[in-house]
């Protein structure tokens, strides 16, 4: 029985950026740093920051004044950063860079009147702080469905956004519905999905076929995780999304001759290498690494943690 490891997989680019910036924080500004939700979609991560000194709160409000406070990566409404300044809070913006553009975005279609259609999850962090940049011009459409009967007031000013971290798949079919009934849809200069999400997804679609059993690892929040578990799912072979090592259960691989190993852009590798150890316990003889797309991209760090 073999493992099949995908590459690339686990943090991207925004990912490592945004832990650096807690890390960086806590280091120059010493401990409490205070992170507005948190800062990737990842329990192991978001633990041990905490055991660093990193205070997690859902509201600014239980936030000191005086103290410093970090948005996470999947970016914030303008009120929030609005609310920070009201109460005196020093803020850090961790936003991943790919997610600052979409916001950049939605002011540049709102300026020009345009009803601006966001293709994504409603409850989704990353969606609310979007919508927050122009809520009175924003439907967020969630489906294909939703974008057959999604109305607005003016179908020649209408502009698409997406949620970065999309099944491109899905993300492909909502747009394809949106373009056929709005023939002068204004789309961004350049892809919304992020590029770390599209060539995950990538990898594990270049494998179908080559696998019997997928296991992603990632937190049961992270929508990339879910998003990559579907399309495993989608090849054909069962398909499992686990946190960490003791929640792979040993019927998932009995008979299975290859098993597909991935994880989502939030996951530490230190996961992916505990689950490793565990299907190595439970039979697997061989590791064998797929290369996928390579990536390079790097992040420049906010100003007051340089």
């Amino acid at each position: 029985m073999r493992i099949i490891l995908c590459r690339p997989r686990g943090f991207c680019a925004g990912v490592e950026r945004a832990i650096e910036v807690v890390e960086r924080a806590l280091a120059k500004y010493g401990s409490p740093v205070y992170v507005r939700h948190e800062i990737v979609h990842n329990r192991i991560v978001v633990d041990d920051l905490t055991a660093k000194g990193a205070v997690f709160v859902d509201e600014l409000a239980d936030v000191p004044a005086g103290n410093h406070v970090i948005f996470s990566a999947h970016g914030v409404a303008p009120q929030v950063v609005a609310e920070a300044n009201q109460l005196q809070l020093h803020s850090i913006d961790a936003t991943c860079p790919l997610v600052t553009k979409v916001h950049a975005e939605a002011r540049r279609f709102a300026r020009d009147d345009y009803t601006i259609l966001l293709i994504g999850h409603r409850e989704h962090v990353e969606v609310i702080g979007v919508v927050g940049e122009a809520p009175e011009r924003t439907i967020v459409v969630a489906s294909a469905d939703e974008a057959e009967v999604v109305e607005v007031p003016d179908q020649d000013r209408v502009a698409v956004l997406t949620q970065t971290t999309l099944s491109v798949d899905e993300a492909n079919q909502v747009m394809a519905v949106l373009e056929r009934r709005f023939p002068k849809l204004r789309t961004p200069h350049t892809e919304d999905i992020c590029y770390a999400t599209t060539n995950r997804q990538g990898a594990v679609k270049a494998l179908r076929g080559q696998v019997d059993v997928w296991i992603v690892i990632g937190d049961p929040t992270s929508s990339n995780s879910n998003r990559l578990r579907e399309i495993a799912a989608a090849s054909g072979v069962p398909a499992y999304m686990v946190l960490g090592p003791d929640e792979v259960q040993p019927a998932w691989i009995e008979g299975k001759e290859s098993i597909g190993v991935t994880s989502g852009a939030s996951t530490p590798e230190v996961s992916v290498q505990h689950v490793v150890r565990r299907l190595r316990e439970l039979g697997a003889d061989a590791v064998e690494e797929f290369e996928g797309t390579p990536e390079t991209i790097e992040f420049t760090l906010p100003l007051e943690v340089r």
